[in-house]
């Protein structure tokens, strides 16, 4: 199923039911008895957060959404039904914004969390206890801007072709596309790692190009899925075949702090990738003069350096939640 994460969509709150105009005429009152109902309320639009539901890609397809009027009174005092509902299923994750103002009405970031985004009208008023008959009021009208920013503890960042897709093929049951050509993921692929008892989701986030905060390449389509994530596996391609090690690891920092400095504020562990191939070991020397921090040397499609690797993120996620 693609991964759509973000959406426009167009809501109305139910109308509230007509107010009844009826009368007792009953041979006990002397005169006739007004006896009309009110009209019931018109439903709300509620947007609720689903784990079962990962994408935005129904509401590409379907982007106005009403719910149902309040029914009219009847007589005998007989109030109209509310109208029930209209629910609008969203990702963990999901920011609800209203599309006009910028304003934004919630984050829903937990299974269940629900906010109401148009409130339906009130039911009119019908004619018992001598009151004028009321039509019912319209329903709230919004447009919402709907943006998904995905929750996952670990987040893979690097530059095209640094071997994100091998890397989290290799730690966890994900199964991304993989290609020797920038670009492979289009969009970030989620996976479970699993540490002796501890289970994290991790993801594979695209790859970046300089001026990924300006929006070019995947740009930041790319970057807000990084906000929510615990820490950063940074994955430099050490081989040096088709970029350059050291300027690329400082570029996508620059990236990173340009879109938000609470994004290069979150722990890295810093991986050195394809260390099969011939001048890596050279390059990665050459790295550590510069960048002096631990470094973290493997292969992803070899599997070597994996058993390291898997300690330190243990030992870091273990450090934020205790934090």
């Amino acid at each position: 199923m693609p991964f759509v994460d973000e959406a426009k969509i167009y809501i109305n709150g139910g109308h509230g039911g007509k107010g009844c105009r009826s009368f007792d005429r009953s041979l006990y009152f002397k005169h006739p008895k007004p006896n009309g109902g009110n009209g019931g309320h018109g439903g709300d639009v509620v947007v609720i957060a689903d784990n079962k539901i990962h994408t935005l890609l129904d509401y590409k397809y379907q982007q106005h959404f009403s719910a149902p009027s309040g029914g009219h009174g009847g007589s005998n005092n007989k109030q109209g039904r509310d109208g029930q509902d209209c629910i609008i299923k969203v990702p963990l994750g999901t920011n609800v914004i209203d599309f006009e103002t910028g304003y934004l009405l919630r984050d829903l970031e937990e299974h269940g969390q629900k906010v109401i985004v148009a409130k339906g009208g009130a039911g009119g008023t019908g004619n018992n206890n001598a009151r004028v008959v009321g039509e019912g009021k319209p329903g709230e009208k919004r447009t919402l801007k709907l943006e998904v920013k995905l929750i996952a503890d670990i987040g893979i960042v690097g530059f095209p072709n640094a071997g994100k897709s091998t890397l989290i093929s290799c730690l966890t049951n994900a199964r991304p596309k993989i290609a020797s050509y920038p670009f492979t993921t289009k969009a970030p692929v989620l996976g479970n790692l699993e540490i002796d008892d501890t289970i994290m989701t991790i993801a594979d986030l695209p790859g970046l190009i300089e001026g990924a905060h300006e929006g070019r390449g995947l740009g930041d389509r790319f970057l807000k899925h990084v906000e929510k994530t615990r820490i950063l596996i940074h994955l430099i391609d050490i081989s040096g075949v088709a970029s350059e090690p050291i300027k690329n690891y400082q570029a996508l920092n620059k990236e990173l702090k340009f879109y938000s400095g609470a994004l290069s504020a979150k722990k890295q562990i810093i991986v050195a990738n394809k260390m099969d191939l011939p001048d890596s070991k050279n390059n990665l020397e050459e790295f550590k003069k510069v960048i002096k921090k631990r470094i973290y040397p493997i292969s992803a499609l070899e599997k070597r350096g994996i058993e390291e690797l898997l300690k330190a993120i243990k030992k870091e996620y273990e450090k934020t939640i205790s934090a």
